[in-house]
């Protein structure tokens, strides 16, 4: 009879974890009410598709809290990318989010490059733009027209068009999608 309840008990809990993933994340209200959906988030890791097999890959974890829903720039985490190609150069950069807009399922995140092993970066803001296809994902990056990777006068949350391919299979981004007050 204990191994039965035990089991129930963690059937539940898995419907209840794939529920809370397929409608958005949730917080806990802070009032003994029902969990607050965050107001916008971004998350996963995916690959980029090179012909060449560069090994390419982006990882979100960017969120906007729902007492934060009017400001985006009160969003919170960091994004992290690297670039190997098949002769092993290349390299990495970290960034602190500073700030997430959402629409449907097309995030802007944008942040300020914390750790790299790149010189001349470290300090620099840039912007990445992701799709969330549910099939193949998409993505772009603010240094794509550009020499430099995020001129440190680019504005918070811009980006460029979502021009790149995630290598299929690889991609799992979330967009959670931001719905302003307005």
């Amino acid at each position: 009879m204990q191994r039965r309840t035990r089991t129930r008990i963690a059937v539940l809990g898995a419907v209840l974890l794939l529920t809370a993933g397929a409608t958005g994340a949730a917080v806990a209200s802070g009032d003994g009410g029902p969990p607050q959906r965050e107001a916008a988030a971004l998350t996963g890791t995916a690959k980029l598709y090179r012909v060449a097999g560069d090994d390419i890959t982006f990882t979100f974890d960017a969120h906007l809290a729902a007492k934060d829903n009017d400001n985006p720039l009160k969003a919170t985490g960091s994004f992290r990318w690297s670039h190997y190609a098949a002769n092993g150069e290349g390299g990495w950069a970290k960034a602190k989010v500073d700030c997430l807009v959402t629409g449907g399922k097309v995030a802007v995140v944008s942040g300020v490059i914390t750790d790299t092993d790149l010189d001349g970066v470290k300090g620099h803001r840039v912007g990445i733009t992701v799709h969330d296809t549910g099939g193949v994902d998409r993505l772009g990056y603010s240094w794509a027209a550009s020499e430099d990777m995020g001129p440190k006068d680019l504005p918070k949350c811009v980006s460029s068009a979502p021009f790149e391919k995630v290598r299929k299979g690889t991609g799992d981004f979330r967009v959670v999608p931001w719905q302003p007050g307005f």
